[in-house]
């Protein structure tokens, strides 16, 4: 799969995720995907200070990007 086919469903499934953490007061920005399919977001806001984003992060964000993008194999904070 090409990186702007991952990267165009990265953004689909970023929006379906976002309602759910900017009605928590925080949102998720896409930075990039690299060559080993390591998906690069920001979390912001509130997400951005809260002590269990990285469990957000893991278990919903990267669990529901995966699920819909063939090729991702992690998703990260930066």
């Amino acid at each position: 799969m090409s990186t702007d086919t991952m990267e165009s469903g990265i953004l689909e499934a970023i929006d379906a995720i976002r309602p759910a953490l900017q009605a928590d007061g925080g949102d998720i920005v896409f930075k990039e995907v690299d060559g080993a399919g390591v998906v690069h977001v920001e979390l912001v806001g509130a997400c951005g200070t809260c002590p269990v984003s990285t469990m957000t992060l893991k278990a919903g964000v990267q669990r529901i990007i995966m699920d819909r993008v063939p090729g991702v194999t992690e998703v990260v904070a930066d």
